[in-house]
C-alpha cells in the first residue's frame, strides 16, 4: 500500500512540473483535474516555544448589585450568663414630715397688722401631747438692791376683846395715830454667791453629740424618715434589703435603744418611705413597693407601730412620696406620678387610716417630678418641692385639693435639685435645701412669698463634694437646721442657719466614722434638740444622733 502512494505522489509532482513548464504558453487553459486523496497525517512536530504574553484588557464594567440575599433562621439562645454584679446604690428617698412643734422660741417684734383673711375650716382636733419636761434651773443672779419701803397705811379698827377667864377687863382707850416712821437704815452687804446651779438651756449643754447604731441586723437603714410621736420619742421608718419596711420607735430622747419592728415581710416594700404623726396620734408611713411600683400606705395600730394596716393606695404611682398631714386632719401625699413615667401627683387620704385616696390632681404633668418633698403653709394647704429635668421646681396649692396651684421654676442655673428637701420655717415661708449637681455643693433656697414666686438662693456648703441626701427642719430658735452627706470625706454633716434666710451657717461634720450619712432625716425632739437618722454605708446600719445642743455642732461659738 505505502509503494502506491509513493506512485501516486511522483505523479502529482510530475504534474505540477510540467504545468510550471508550459505555463508560458498562450493556449487556452485546461480544465481542472480531479483533487487526489489526502495523505495521511504527518507526525506531530515538537512543541514550539511559549508566545509573549498578551496586554491585559480593559477591565469591564462592574456589573449592578445582585439582591439581598434571605435572613438566615434565629440561632438557638444561649445559656443564661452568670448573675450580674449588685448595681450601684439608690437614690436617696423621700424627706420625712416636720417633726412635732419645737419648743417656743423668744417673742418677736410685733410687726404689722395685715388684712383679716377669710376664716378657714377648723380641722379636726388633734390628740393633746404629754406636758414636756421642765427645763433645768439656771444659775441664780446676784441679789438686787433693796427697794424703797412704801408708805405704811392706815391701821384698821381693833375688834372687841374677848372675855378671860380673870375679872372683866375695862375697855381700852382709843389707840393713838401711829408715828412718822423713821428712815429705812443702810443697806447691808451682799452675800457670797451660791454655788453653780444646773445647767440651763440647751445651747449651754456639753457639746457631745450621742451616736448610737441603732439597728446592725443585716443591711438596714436607707431611705430612713423620722418623725416625733405622741410620747415625745422618735419614731423611724427605713428599709432592710431585699424587702422589708422596718420601723424603730425610740426607749428615750437621746434613742440610744428601741423597739424595732418589720411591718412587711413578702415582696420589695419600704423603698423611699416618708413618716407622719397622724391626727390621731399614731404613726402613719407612705412608702413604694419597688417590685410592683405601688404607693403603699402602712398606719400605725400603736404607739410603738409593733403592727400596723397595711394598703396598696394606688398602682399609678410609687416613686418618691412625702406624706404629711393637711389643715383638715387627713394626711397627703405627693408623689411621682408613675414609677418609670413623668408627672407630681398630689393626693389625700380618705380617712385616718388612709385606706384610700379620697381625692388628688396631677400637679405637673410634664415634670419628672422626682425627689418630692411635701410641706403645710400655715393656711393648711400643700406646698412641694421636686425636681424636673434639670431644676428645682416648686408648687403652691391654694385649695386643699390641689386643683389651684401655682408652679415655679425656683432654680435653673446648672443641673440643680436633687435631694431636696422643704419645710416651712418661722416666718411662714418656704425653706429648701437641695444638692447642686453641677458644681456638687449644698443649696438653700429661702422663699420671698408664699407662693414661692421668687426666692434667695445660697450656695451654703462648697468644700468638696458636698449636699446629697439633705433633710431640713427648724430648730427652737426659729432657724433651719439642715443634714446631709459630705461625699468627699463620707461624713455625715449638719448646717445649722445663721438667720432666717439661711445665707450664712454654721456647719460641723457629726460623725465621721467610716462612709456615713447617707438618706438623711432630721427633726426636732420634745427635748428641743436634734435627732437625725441615717444610713451607715461601712457596716450597712441604721444609725441615729441626738445632738447636745441646739446647734448640733462641737463649738458653741457663732461666726
Amino acid at each position: 500500500m505505502r509503494f502506491i502512494l509513493t506512485i501516486l505522489i511522483s505523479v502529482v509532482v510530475l504534474l505540477i512540473l510540467l504545468i510550471l513548464i508550459f505555463s508560458d504558453c498562450t493556449g487556452p487553459e485546461g480544465l481542472q483535474g480531479f483533487q487526489g486523496l489526502q495523505g495521511e497525517k504527518g507526525l506531530t512536530g515538537d512543541t514550539g516555544p511559549q508566545g509573549i504574553q498578551g496586554i491585559q484588557g480593559i477591565q469591564g464594567v462592574q456589573g449592578d448589585v445582585g439582591p439581598s440575599g434571605m435572613q438566615g433562621e434565629k440561632g438557638e439562645t444561649g445559656d443564661t450568663g452568670a448573675r450580674g454584679i449588685q448595681g450601684l446604690q439608690g437614690e436617696k428617698g423621700a424627706t420625712g414630715d416636720t417633726g412635732a412643734r419645737g419648743i417656743q422660741g423668744p417673742k418677736g417684734e410685733k410687726g404689722e397688722t395685715g388684712d383679716t383673711g377669710p376664716q378657714g375650716i377648723q380641722g379636726i382636733q388633734g390628740v393633746q401631747g404629754e406636758v414636756g419636761l421642765q427645763g433645768e434651773k439656771g444659775e441664780t443672779g446676784d441679789t438686787g438692791p433693796q427697794g424703797i419701803q412704801g408708805v405704811q397705811g392706815l391701821r384698821g379698827l381693833q375688834g372687841p376683846l374677848g372675855t378671860g377667864a380673870t375679872g372683866a377687863q375695862g375697855l381700852q382707850g382709843v389707840q393713838g395715830q401711829t408715828g412718822v416712821q423713821g428712815s429705812t437704815g443702810t443697806q447691808g452687804e451682799t452675800g457670797a454667791k451660791g454655788a453653780k446651779g444646773d445647767p440651763g438651756d440647751a445651747l449651754s449643754r456639753p457639746s457631745t453629740s450621742t451616736l448610737t447604731s441603732l439597728d446592725t441586723t443585716g443591711d438596714v437603714g436607707k431611705f430612713t424618715s423620722v418623725t416625733i410621736g405622741a410620747d415625745g420619742l422618735g419614731l423611724i421608718s427605713y428599709y432592710r434589703d431585699y424587702g422589708d419596711l422596718k420601723v424603730a420607735h425610740c426607749s428615750n430622747t437621746e434613742c440610744t435603744t428601741s423597739t424595732i419592728t418589720s411591718l412587711t415581710t413578702t415582696g420589695r416594700k419600704g423603698y423611699y418611705t416618708s413618716v407622719a404623726l397622724g391626727a390621731d396620734g399614731l404613726g402613719i408611713i407612705a412608702h413604694s413597693d419597688d417590685g410592683n411600683g405601688n404607693l403603699d400606705v402602712a398606719h400605725c395600730s400603736n404607739i410603738n407601730c409593733t403592727s400596723a394596716t397595711l394598703t396598696i393606695l394606688t398602682s399609678t404611682t410609687g416613686g418618691y412620696p412625702s406624706i404629711m398631714i393637711g389643715g383638715n386632719g387627713l394626711a397627703m401625699i405627693a408623689d411621682r406620678y408613675t414609677e418609670n413615667g413623668q408627672g407630681l401627683v398630689f393626693l389625700i387620704c380618705s380617712n385616718l387610716t388612709c385606706t384610700s385616696a379620697a381625692g388628688g390632681a396631677i400637679v405637673d404633668n410634664d415634670a419628672t417630678g422626682r425627689y418630692t418633698s411635701l410641706a403645710i403653709v400655715p393656711d393648711g394647704f400643700a406646698f412641694i418641692s421636686y425636681y424636673d429635668n434639670g431644676s428645682l421646681k416648686v408648687a403652691y396649692c391654694s385649695d386643699i385639693n390641689c386643683s389651684s396651684k401655682t408652679i415655679t421654676s425656683l432654680d435653673t442655673t446648672g443641673n440643680v435639685g436633687t435631694y431636696n428637701s422643704v419645710t416651712i420655717g418661722a416666718d411662714g415661708l418656704g425653706l429648701i435645701s437641695y444638692y447642686d449637681v453641677s458644681n456638687r455643693d449644698l443649696k438653700v433656697a429661702h422663699c420671698s412669698n408664699t407662693a414661692c414666686t421668687t426666692s434667695t438662693i445660697t450656695s451654703l456648703d462648697t468644700t468638696g463634694y458636698v449636699g446629697k441626701h439633705s433633710s431640713v427642719t427648724i430648730g427652737t430658735d426659729g432657724l433651719g437646721l439642715i443634714s446631709y452627706y459630705d461625699e468627699t470625706n463620707k461624713d455625715l454633716k449638719v448646717a445649722h442657719c445663721s438667720n432666717i434666710n439661711c445665707t450664712s451657717a454654721i456647719i460641723t461634720s457629726l460623725d465621721t466614722n467610716g462612709d456615713v450619712g447617707l438618706y438623711t432625716s432630721v427633726t426636732i425632739g420634745i427635748d428641743g434638740l436634734p435627732l437625725i437618722s441615717y444610713y451607715d454605708n461601712t457596716n450597712g446600719d441604721l444609725k441615729v444622733a441626738h445632738c447636745s445642743n441646739i446647734l448640733c455642732s462641737t463649738s458653741l461659738r457663732r461666726r
